[in-house]
């Protein structure tokens, strides 16, 4: 049997902040049901958090003195079995007993130690891996560590590691003087790790890894552009043999119409008419007009630029113009919040502003709302419009990242949503208009739901590229 290792900052259910968590705490089980020659671990923090909730259930496995650079730390390691997979967890509480696992002064160390802990626990485990698979920034040291602190001195040799990019614009990025000081790497590696006269953990990583995945095919070929890279577009065409996209998938039990508790009415692609129920409690609960004629619309989002926010503001007025009702959930720039909540003020019984989030909320849009848009400058993969599309909401989306790779046009044979090519204002609201007219039709309307909610965004289909991926490491190791 084949062991791999996946080394993360956050994993559902133990805590989470994103799209990482999610692909943490559903990848490894969807990698295992695929094949049964390959078992997959997962290592993140012992946050204080983690501790609170799961702390009775966790089985301290020793500890260990980490290196790292003139420090030398205490590393404690528990683990946990969570529906067939188990988990390891990095206890230091100095680094990891806060209120919240980002924005602290020192991330750069924390995860550094962190980083340091996951190749020097190895001893303690069972069987050592054959892969290391980590993830984003607050990982990269692992795939660097690993190469220029220990292969290069004859250890782990075997050991094959992995590099996914959940998002490029997020780097690692610090200045020169902590690489010996906080990192204990040999200013001899500065160029290894150095670009445009910062540390960058993500080019590091770059260099040092066997393989990099990002989060969608689409991702793949436009990170390699100015536009997309965020300033690493020479590392990423140099790199290019090396970097392949791979498309995350959703947690298909969790995200289940035909079981959700937190919805008013249970339904399946086979019995679209429920969702009327639903949108009916919808449009109650948020105080619109009910209505099963007037078209909802939902945008569920971190409000930020690069969501394509101010493309939804420039044409609100003119997207009120029809038969619609629109409702927004999420929270971030304070401008755009604070737009968002004069609309609702503006259109009242047409417009819901809530600014929050809120997962059994969000279901109970998704399984209410008709249209669902996503306007988004950059996705690297997005999983609202999975989410949206799995409980019949049919999405409405720029044609970049992993929207692209996920959403086909209505005009297309097996059209399961609206897209729009440019990231152009004109173009997003020509779409809505041609969805709101799509939705007068009811019976056409109804197929395009049923084919939209019938797409497979499971992780079976994505964690069998990964092992295609993985096998393909192995056998030119030998393994």
């Amino acid at each position: 049997m084949k062991k791999v290792l996946f080394a993360v900052a956050e994993c559902q259910p133990f805590i989470a902040t994103g799209g990482l968590a999610e692909v943490a705490g559903s990848l490894p089980k969807a990698i295992m049901a695929s094949n049964t020659n390959y078992k997959v671990e997962v290592i993140m923090p012992l946050y204080r958090g983690i501790l609170e909730k799961y702390g009775s259930k966790l089985k301290f496995l020793g500890k260990s003195q980490i290196q790292l650079a003139w420090r030398k730390l205490y590393c404690g390691l528990f683990q946990m079995a969570y529906e067939g997979v188990t988990y390891y967890f990095i206890d230091n509480k100095y680094y990891f007993d806060r209120d919240n696992i980002y924005g602290h002064y020192d991330d750069g160390e924390r995860f550094a130690f962190f980083s340091k802990s996951v190749i020097d626990v190895l001893p303690l485990l069972k069987n050592q891996p054959d892969i290391i698979h980590t993830h984003d920034w607050h990982t990269a040291l692992v795939n660097i560590f690993l190469d220029v602190l220990y292969k290069k001195e004859g250890k782990y040799t075997n050991i094959k590691s992995i590099f996914t990019i959940h998002n490029i614009e997020y780097q690692g990025r610090f200045g020169v003087h902590i690489l010996e000081d906080v990192f204990g790497i040999s200013k001899k590696y500065t160029d290894l790790l150095i670009y445009n006269g910062d540390i960058n953990l993500v080019k590091g990583a770059i260099v040092c890894s066997d393989l990099i995945t990002t989060v969608s095919p689409r991702y793949s070929r436009e990170i390699a552009l100015s536009q997309y890279a965020c300033g690493l577009e020479y590392i990423i065409r140099l790199n290019s043999s090396k970097i392949i996209g791979i498309i995350n998938g959703i947690n298909i039990d969790f995200y289940n119409p035909i079981s959700d508790q937190s919805i008013n009415a249970n339904f399946d692609s086979n019995t679209i008419d429920k969702r009327m129920e639903n949108k009916k409690a919808l449009q109650i609960g948020l105080d619109l007009e009910v209505s099963e004629d007037i078209c909802t619309i939902s945008i569920i989002s971190r409000l930020a630029s690069h969501k394509g926010i101010d493309l939804i503001l420039d044409k609100f007025h003119e997207i009120m113009l029809d038969n619609v009702q629109v409702i927004i959930l999420g929270k971030g720039d304070y401008y755009y919040e604070q737009r968002f909540l004069e609309m609702a003020r503006f259109y009242p019984k047409r417009v819901s502003t809530l600014i929050t989030y809120d997962i059994d909320l969000s279901k109970q849009i998704y399984s209410g709302s008709d249209l669902f848009l996503m306007p988004s400058k950059m996705e690297p993969c997005g999983l609202s419009q999975m989410i949206a599309s799995r409980y019949g909401c049919v999405p409405i989306v720029r044609a970049t990242g992993g929207l692209y790779d996920t959403i086909k046009d209505y005009s297309e044979i097996d059209g399961n949503g609206f897209v729009f090519k440019d990231y152009d204002s004109a173009q997003m609201l020509s779409k809505i208009n041609e969805a709101v007219n799509v939705f007068s039709k009811k019976e056409e309307f109804k197929k395009l739901v049923k084919r939209a909610m019938e797409v497979d965004f499971s992780w079976g289909r994505s964690s069998k590229e990964y092992i295609a991926k993985y096998n393909e490491l192995l056998k030119k190791q030998g393994v």
